[in-house]
């Protein structure tokens, strides 16, 4: 008897049924206008573009105009690369425009169907992004599609890593952009870094597609991309600190060896607090709890660590001066590898070593967080259904899956377990010699590239020839995965193999013909495409008859989506195919999820050596198994995403402002309001409001003016003035400092002080947000503790990162008044000294040229400045005959080539 659930499926159709239905009209649509598209010419293509950029840019909805442009984009495909779209291929076109994730199976064609959505989003000249796993993806993709998009009359553009500046900068500005998620990461973070406007690359964040969208979203997420730089030198900290270390005694810290833990008592915090003031580390009046303490405390607890943790001659020796770790395992010195945040310089400061800088994070940011900058995200993959909660939840995307063009005809057979791996491994090469014999090809699937290397010695023991795919051989990825659809061929893989190349029954065409052609260039190509595709139908086909490609996968990966990854490569197209898994109870998957019950359950089957047990049961349980392990990675991802977004919220608000001020050419009025706010929180501190006068601290506020100001004011006999209260103080203090800077900006020149006023400004913000960095991330390392004392370290790391971001603002309001108030014109006498010093560099640099060349010739030339006896600039025949690198015998100091001697 059906369930209550699968009758309602049976009637109404699945939630997926009913997104797919609800796309037919539009296909339809499509379908009916395409005999009018056929009917143009290709400037008729082009001109449609135009008409419907027009017509957005006039109001109509992109969805109003989805009919026209797929219709439009379906053509010049068909004319550009001879692929005509399936109706499927545009259902996923519209499930992508929506902000959908498209599940469609291998070799349904990803790579076209992102072209539909892109097209019409590109309508409103805001640039698309599509996303690739790969640098050779990106550049295939945007050679290959912009075939497409040049037949519509848009542009494409590819970004790749060390890309020269003007080309990245057109490649953003082009329709559409292809490149990889981390080149447009790294770009996000680099344009955030720059101090004009004119050289960012990226423009709005509109719209990007991202393929194979769950190893970018899912797999990647957990990696931060990061932009480091050296940090400045704390040594003189670090040599403080570790003054103090020697002082504690055993009831100042407890130690546990076997966690190899070390943490302050209360006893020792407050020891090391009365010798921190002392050594003026920490400032008077505040506490080792207080948040703008927390660098000062991970510095204490490094050097508490360097020094009873780790011991010299057992975890690091010290070598001409330099500390270098040793490896607990072997033994072994591992010269070049440092302890990171502060750790190695702790121990450098202990050994009374040079202390070398610390790397600083100059700018990070998440996948997770980089890609919901986009206003509209989609995403294309073969597996995404088991990881649709998650897409939901974070991204929310929704996730479809999309019908295949043809039924799928692949066979997929129950896991079979075995008790040993031996006896798995046996089963494999015997399955492996069957299918090899009947000319099946087979695709091979391991977990590490070291069981990769072990099944290619049994089967070349077997005298079974295979290729091997793995990360060793991935520059000859396309080609092997190329040929793993041969008549024969064995193919092992690891789990990153055959993205972006399909497996085609019988080989690659493609391929063939450009072997053909290196081979033999005089060929005829229309000749040899005949023959071989005449050679390839005829193996094509035996190869259909032999079964199709057969997946093999020799162990249950810990994610179902890469187990369906390697089924999906077979059975393409309805082609036939056929997938099986074989297991052990040693597999690590197996060996952590409950092994020994189903041991038990085997011997108590009385199994003998080599047999397997294959049952649906089997099946259910490792899909649990499965299961389990996700739903705890993605509480590990959205446990790490949830501390970044404490981040990200700042991040945001500090690249925000940063563009504002490069946008804005006059930020005088910034920079008023920063030095006003300033004014205020000084008599605020020194003139506490509702106070009486003589409870005021004039000298303080005088010293405390002259310092962040630089203006001399007295203060102290405005405070004596009959009837005077802080108002009146602050009134004056402001009228003073804005008399001092405008006197500032006349003897600048006002367009020279605006352009004073951005630098510091943008400057100051980019070392502050650095120290906030590092900051949040020393915090971030200690808070976990906070769970102890039954506090939510989560929202405790909110609050405090809220409060150093408060004090960040504070501080940033005070340098940029006190440095543009330090800044002053030049005097005459000060600029001629520049000058002079200039002169005599450039002096010196063409004398340290000519001593260059005559170390090359050999020959005593003319000093520079000084031309060659009888020169004349316009008569070749008095310059006599130099060398092409040799002084110009002009007198400049320049090369021959370089000068005179230039073509």
């Amino acid at each position: 008897m059906l369930g209550i659930g699968n009758l309602a499926k049976k009637v109404f159709g699945t939630p997926n049924d009913r997104k797919i239905k609800a796309t037919r009209p539009t296909v339809e649509k499509i379908n009916a206008l395409e005999a009018d598209f056929q009917a143009l010419d290709d400037a008729g293509l082009i001109a449609k573009t135009d008409e419907f950029r027009k017509r957005v840019a006039e109001g109509e909805k992109l969805d109003d105009i989805l009919p026209e442009a797929f219709a439009n984009c379906r053509e010049a495909a068909r004319r550009a690369l001879g692929l005509r779209a399936f109706d499927v291929q545009l259902m996923g076109g519209i499930f992508l425009h929506e902000g959908n994730i498209a599940e469609m199976k291998t070799g349904e064609g990803k790579t076209l169907v992102a072209t539909f959505p892109a097209y019409l989003n590109a309508l409103t000249g805001k640039g698309v992004h599509i996303v690739t796993v790969n640098d050779y993806l990106a550049r295939r993709d945007a050679e290959w599609m912009g075939k497409v998009y040049s037949a519509l009359g848009m542009t494409t553009g590819v970004i790749y890593p060390q890309q020269p500046d003007q080309e990245k900068q057109a490649a953003y500005q082009a329709d559409i952009t292809y490149a990889t998620n981390n080149e447009l990461g790294f770009d996000y973070l680099r344009d955030n870094m720059k101090s004009e406007l004119s050289q960012m690359y990226q423009r709005d964040h509109f719209f990007a597609i991202v393929d194979e969208v769950d190893s970018i979203l899912i797999d990647e997420a957990r990696t931060p991309l990061i932009i480091s730089g050296p940090s400045q030198d704390r040594s003189e900290l670090y040599i403080t600190i570790d003054k103090v270390i020697p002082e504690l005694k055993d009831e100042h810290f407890t130690l546990e060896e076997k966690t190899r833990n070390v943490t302050f008592t209360e006893e020792g915090n407050e020891f090391l607090e009365q010798k921190l003031h002392e050594a003026g580390i920490l400032p008077e009046g505040q506490t080792l709890y207080d948040p703008e303490s927390t660098t000062i405390v991970h510095h204490v607890n490094q050097g508490l660590r360097a020094h009873k943790l780790f011991q010299r001659d057992k975890d690091y020796i010290v070598r001409d001066g330099e500390v270098v770790l040793i490896d607990e395992f072997t033994g072994r010195m591992m010269a070049g590898r440092r302890l990171s945040e502060g750790l190695h310089q702790a121990i450098e400061a202990k050994e009374g070593c040079q202390i070398q800088p610390e790397n600083v994070t100059l700018a990070s940011v998440t996948f997770q967080n980089y890609f919901r900058l986009y206003d509209k995200l989609a995403g294309m993959t073969g597996t995404a259904l088991t990881e649709a909660e998650e897409f939901a939840d974070i991204y929310g995307l929704g996730v479809v899956e999309v019908p295949t063009n043809e039924p799928i005809a692949r066979v997929d057979e129950h896991d079979a377990v075995y008790r040993t791996a031996k006896e798995k491994y046996d089963a494999i090469v015997e399955e492996i010699k069957k299918a090899h014999a009947k000319g099946q090809p087979a695709l091979v699937g391991t977990t590490s590239i070291e069981k990769s290397e072990f099944l290619s010695q049994l089967l070349t023991e077997a005298g079974v020839p295979h290729n091997v795919l793995n990360a060793r051989q991935h520059e000859k990825e396309a080609q092997i995965v190329a040929e793993a659809g041969k008549l024969g061929a064995v193919t092992i893989a690891t789990n990153m193999a055959g993205r972006g190349t399909d497996i085609k029954l019988g080989g690659n065409v493609e391929m063939k013909v450009m072997e053909a052609l290196e081979a033999d260039p005089e060929a005829n190509p229309d000749e040899v495409r005949a023959r071989i595709e005449a050679e390839h139908a005829e193996e094509e086909q035996k190869v259909k008859e032999a079964g199709g490609l057969f997946v093999l996968a020799t162990e249950r990966h810990e994610s179902r989506r890469i187990d369906n990854q390697l089924r999906g490569r077979s059975g393409r197209q309805g082609d036939p195919g056929r997938s099986a898994f074989f297991l052990s109870l040693e597999d690590d998957l197996m060996r952590i999820f409950g092994s020994e019950r189903l041991d038990k359950v085997l011997s108590s089957l009385g199994m003998k050596d080599g047999e397997a047990i294959v049952h649906p049961w089997v099946n259910k349980s490792l899909e649990r198994a499965q299961a389990k392990v996700e739903a705890r990675n993605f509480d590990i991802r959205k446990q790490l995403l949830k501390f970044d977004d404490v981040m990200n919220d700042q991040r945001k608000v500090v690249f925000s402002q940063r563009l504002d001020i490069m946008k804005n050419a006059d930020l005088s009025d910034v920079a008023e309001d920063m030095r006003h706010q300033v004014i205020d929180d000084l008599v605020d501190h020194y003139m506490p409001p509702k106070s009486y006068a003589d409870q005021w601290d004039t000298q303080g506020l005088h010293d405390e003016v002259r310092a962040k100001l630089n203006i001399d004011v007295p203060v102290k006999d405005w405070a004596a003035e009959e009837g005077v209260d802080d108002d009146v103080i602050r009134e004056r203090l402001v009228e003073a400092s804005d008399a001092a800077m405008a006197e500032k900006t006349e003897g600048f020149g006002a367009e020279t002080m605006r352009s004073i006023e951005k630098q510091i400004l943008l400057q100051t913000i980019d070392a502050k947000w650095r120290e906030h960095l590092l900051t949040l991330e020393h915090l971030r390392s200690v808070v976990g503790f906070r769970g102890y004392a039954q506090r939510d370290p989560l929202n405790e790391y909110k609050t405090e990162a809220f409060q150093l971001f408060e004090g960040m603002l504070d501080s940033l309001r005070e340098d940029v008044t006190q440095k543009l108030s330090q800044v002053r014109p030049m005097t005459k006498e000060e600029q001629e000294a520049m000058m002079q010093q200039m002169l005599e560099q450039q002096k010196a640099q063409a004398e340290q040229q000519r001593l260059a060349a005559l170390a090359i010739t050999g020959k005593d030339q003319p000093p520079s400045g000084t031309p060659r006896a009888g020169f004349d600039e316009n008569d070749p025949a008095t310059w006599g005959n130099p060398g092409r690198n040799e002084p110009c015998p002009c007198g400049s100091g320049k090369k021959f080539k370089h000068c005179h001697g230039a073509f």
